[in-house]
């Protein structure tokens, strides 16, 4: 054999051997046969090996938060259900001006009217808790429940002062809701709502969030007199038209609280809900299922919210309490007590009361006859406690007026003296002409605001000058009447700057009704 043949020989050899050597290298790597590239292609993601889930310790809180809501969520949502209320529409409601039928077309005969909103069973036997607006004025409710299950429900009682409504069904394999202590709830907790928000597309639907404050107050709701229990728990859950009437719930799946309303310019959520404290409307519902109506109780005196100047008033270290504007009358049950105007209530039998709110859930709903013991601070540090015999509360009736402004006659005082200095304002003496002119009792006397200083003393206090629908007249400082200038002068003198002073007004509406109320206010620093 030539060596040209001998060297092609070896060559090929070499070439056989790598080849060789490739095929194993290639096995070792487990590389793609001939074929599946095709297949990779042709099938996405079915030959694309799964990928385990990364390993964060840090997420475990979160996981278990997830895992709670869900549980919470499965408890409850079985107790929810979705509430249709339907009314007939009556004629007066589609009647049109003579002459306006051409723009509007032909009237149509009375409809039928239909809401919904949300509620949540309370008892094995059927009852079912929801908000009263949301079946007020119906004629048929039907609910349905989770299952799909519907029935025909009767109204066992509404009360509108606290918008909760007692529902009741015939049906079977109910799950009630555990119901909780909304008082131990705390602001910052995190809650679930449950509802039907936006009507038969969403329903059952859960959202969460927090509370985000307690003890709120909701006077801007339409309707509202006297008797309304304002205690809202707000909430940052998505609560949305159709929630209404459904659940808030705490993460240990208890109901904490019933959802009633938003706080929107646009009509759906904008991060504000409000739901009735759970404690309240257990109340309201045993009196609703006993009696199909709920019996207030009162002691006969107008109240509001104890501002910063009352709680240094009366010598409190925190502001807190309950201020007594007015009494119903020296025979009230809180006049024959010794309960006075001006007075900051502070306990009911030892429960301490920082709200309105807590107080008419305390007094509301006891029983008329029974007598509490109400603690009272005066000025000066002084504490005082009475017992209180409540009697029974009925609705007082509402004045409607029109919204013409009271306009006082006359000239203020041109003069800048102590009590521009002090109180922020000038004033007018109340002749009788001037009495007989805002329709006040003859014989009454005080001083009429006017000129009223931006920012100053009054204007802080919330005290105003005439042109806005109302008139605010001093009677008294510190308990001593003032029927002329030269009188509030003296008054104020002897107060001294930046003193905090108690004031008798009366408020005389365009309507010509008055409300007296007590103010306390902190006075300039320049006595001039």
């Amino acid at each position: 054999m030539s060596v040209r043949s001998l060297n092609w020989l070896k060559f090929g050899g070499l070439v056989a051997l790598a080849f060789a050597l490739g095929l194993l290298f290639a096995g070792l790597l487990d590389l793609p046969r001939r074929g599946s590239a095709q297949q990779l292609v042709q099938n996405a993601g079915t030959a694309i090996t799964p990928v385990a889930a990364p390993s964060i310790p840090q997420a475990k809180p979160l996981a278990d938060l997830s895992d709670a809501f869900a549980a919470v969520a499965d408890a409850v949502v079985p107790s929810v259900v979705y509430i249709r209320a339907q009314r007939q529409e009556s004629a007066t409601q589609r009647r049109l001006p003579p002459g306006l039928e051409q723009f509007f077309g032909p009237q149509r005969e009375p409809g039928l009217q239909q809401g919904s909103g949300s509620g949540f069973v309370v008892s094995a036997d059927g009852y079912i808790l929801t908000n009263n607006h949301v079946v007020e004025g119906a004629e048929r409710v039907i609910v349905r429940l989770h299952d799909r299950r519907e029935f025909d429900a009767k109204v066992v009682g509404t009360d509108p002062n606290t918008d909760v409504a007692v529902l009741k069904i015939d049906a079977t394999d109910l799950k009630p809701a555990a119901l909780g202590n909304s008082d131990d709830e705390k602001i910052g907790e995190w809650v679930l709502a449950v509802g039907n928000p936006l009507s038969e597309g969403l329903t059952f639907t859960v959202t969460s969030g927090i509370i985000s404050a307690k003890g709120r107050r909701l006077d801007e709701l339409p309707g509202r007199t006297t008797l309304n229990i304002s205690d809202f728990i707000q909430t940052d859950a998505a609560i949305n038209p159709g929630n209404s009437g459904g659940p808030l719930v705490n993460v240990r799946g208890e109901v904490i609280g019933v959802n009633s309303a938003i706080a929107s310019q646009t009509g759906t959520y904008t991060g504000y809900g409000f739901a009735i404290p759970i404690n309240l409307v257990r109340d309201v519902m045993r009196q609703l299922i006993s009696d199909g109506r709920v019996h207030r109780a009162g002691i006969g005196i107008t109240i509001e919210e104890a501002s910063r100047f009352d709680a240094q008033y009366v010598g409190l270290d925190r502001i807190r309490g309950v201020l007594v504007q007015t009494l119903a009358g020296e025979d009230s049950p809180a006049g024959r007590a010794g309960i006075l105007p001006g007075d900051v209530i502070i306990a009911v039998d030892g429960k301490p009361i920082d709200r309105v709110g807590q107080l008419q859930q305390e007094i509301g709903f006891r029983e008329p006859g029974q007598t509490v013991r109400i603690e009272v601070a005066r000025k000066g540090g002084v504490r005082k406690t009475f017992d209180v015999r409540l009697q029974a509360l009925d609705a007082p009736e509402l004045a409607r007026g029109d919204s013409d402004s009271v306009e006082a006659e006359g000239a203020a005082s041109t003069s800048v003296g102590v009590p521009q200095a002090l109180l922020g304002a000038r004033v007018q003496q109340v002749t009788p002409a001037l009495a007989q002119r805002l329709g006040l009792p003859a014989g009454s006397a005080g001083l009429l605001l006017a000129d009223v200083t931006p920012g100053g003393p009054a204007w802080e206090a919330g005290l105003a000058e005439p042109g806005r629908g109302f008139v605010d007249i001093i009677r008294k400082v510190e308990g001593r009447a003032v029927t002329t200038e030269a009188d509030l002068t003296a008054a104020l003198r002897r107060a001294g700057p930046n003193a905090v002073v108690s004031l008798d007004v009366v408020r005389v509406l365009g309507d010509g009704s008055v409300n007296p109320y007590i103010r306390r206010l902190r006075l300039a620093d320049s006595p001039r």
